[in-house]
């Protein structure tokens, strides 16, 4: 064992919850080849089989959610409420994957010049995960599983807030009947990743994170032609057009602001409100914000619950006193409470404009950023005004043009009408810009990790 050590600690109350040894480098480098060894076996064993083997590690997650939902909860300070969901969410992708995975995997028979063909999805041995705290089941469940459905191995570098939930999870995929070793948990430093990355061993990286965490993933493993999938975050832009349902639009971009706490990728953020709508926006989204209790995630009637860390928390009260300082305005929230805990106030900011952090960076906690539209043209380019490109959406009573415009002028990858989400199993995830490449959930993340292989039988000579 390393003498470096992890420790969580309990968002709420500021206590160590555990300590946890960093592995030595021999210890990951055994854990990586533990989990080519299982590969080896598993690559083999039929779509049906593993289809088997991940429902199972979905019921077996409905039969643990208390436990689990519990210790989220108390690592990274999620609601209980949303802890239950975020169980719920990864049984589901259990569901779809075991139902649909080895249909989508199936060769696939084409005819080539008259010949007999087949398109083969083949496992590509092992995927490295490196994965946020914001949702510790979910993120590693989301490339787990469809690269376990695929025949591959899989390892996860979980965030340190939460390394019990990654030790959980894969307890758990064991009990379920997952081959020992298959799925790896790796406890290491930054500089450990990089070797990892390194190993011949492993053959492709997934990465949820900051764009900077990506740039430099990325770049370790094109280096090493080894394919990545990249999803970097996002301060994703809600359109309230000139003919929205104001009151929809209200209910809809408050719960998608606070969700998680604010803590999530596809978080609504950017809440661009046409002239003819704005003050009756701002005026309607304020007062549901000046409502908004902070208190114990553990207790069901609480709305909003702590940041995951004090650096979390520090980070976001900087970006707001930075965007006032630019000229943005906060009409409610925007302090620090004295009081243990890392919490951080509902905060709405308005007057919000290019160069402020508010505009132009992803604010990840529960403060949203009110921008005014001349109108709906400009709302659009306002909207598409970002370097990031995750998720959006679009307010309007009029939904065929609400769904063309998503469709062709909106530069994100997932569009939301009338309505917020957070990820759908039969759906697929990612988005474009800094905020990242490739696709998880749906038939497009489980052929993201295979070799498709093109095999094309000639005629037999007689």
């Amino acid at each position: 064992m390393s003498d470096k050590q992890i420790r969580t600690i309990n968002p709420l109350t500021e206590d160590v919850i555990a300590t946890y040894s960093l592995m030595s480098d021999e210890e990951a480098a055994a854990t990586v080849s533990a989990c080519h060894e299982a590969f080896l076996e598993w690559r083999l064993r039929s779509l049906e089989d593993r289809a088997g083997v991940i429902a199972a590690i979905g019921q077996e997650l409905r039969d643990s959610k208390e436990e689990f939902a519990a210790l989220m909860t108390r690592e990274v300070g999620k609601l209980i409420g949303d802890s239950r969901s975020e169980v719920d969410l990864v049984a589901a992708i259990c569901d779809y994957t075991a139902k649909q995975g080895p249909a989508v995997l199936a060769d696939e028979e084409r005819s080539a010049d008259g010949a007999t063909a087949y398109v083969a999805h083949a496992p590509i041995g092992v995927v490295y995960g490196i994965q946020p705290w914001n949702f510790p089941a979910y993120q590693a469940v989301r490339y787990s599983i469809a690269s376990l459905m695929a025949g591959n191995g899989v390892l996860l570098k979980h965030a340190e807030s939460c390394t019990g939930s990654g030790l959980f999870l894969r307890d758990l995929y064991e009990r379920a009947g997952l081959p020992k070793g298959l799925f790896g948990v790796l406890l290491i430093s930054h500089e450990q990743s990089d070797t990892v990355i390194e190993n011949d061993l492993v053959r492709a990286v997934t990465l949820t994170g900051s764009d900077k965490a990506g740039r430099a993933v990325a770049a370790k493993a094109g280096a090493l032609v080894k394919k990545t999938v990249l999803e970097l975050g996002s301060n994703d832009a809600y359109l309230v057009l000139d003919d929205a349902d104001i009151d929809l639009a209200v209910e809809t971009c408050v719960a998608g602001r606070i969700y998680n706490n604010g803590q999530t990728c596809v978080n609504a953020k950017r809440f661009i409100v046409t002239d003819r709508n704005h003050e009756a926006f701002v005026e309607a989204y304020v007062e549901k914000f000046r409502a908004i209790a902070m208190g114990d995630p553990t207790d069901e009637k609480t709305a909003l619950g702590p940041l995951v860390s004090k650096a979390q928390r520090d980070k976001l009260h900087e970006q707001v006193e930075e965007s006032v300082a630019k000229g943005a305005r906060v009409l409610v929230g925007g302090q620090v409470p004295d009081r243990t805990g890392w919490f951080y106030p509902a905060t709405v900011l308005v007057d919000v404009a290019p160069g402020q952090p508010a505009y132009d960076d992803e604010l990840f906690g529960p403060a949203a950023s009110i921008i005014r539209a001349k109108d709906d043209e400009d709302a659009m380019q306002i909207a598409n005004d970002s370097r990031y490109g995750l998720g959006g959406g679009i307010f309007s009573r009029d939904v065929e043009r609400a769904r063309e415009l998503a469709a062709k002028h909106f530069d994100t990858g997932m569009i939301f009408i009338n309505t917020f989400d957070v990820a759908s199993p039969d759906l697929p995830f990612g988005g474009v810009k800094t905020s990242g490449y490739g696709r998880e959930h749906g038939p497009e993340g489980l052929k993201e990790f295979v070799n498709v292989k093109s095999i094309k039988i000639g005629t037999t000579a007689k």
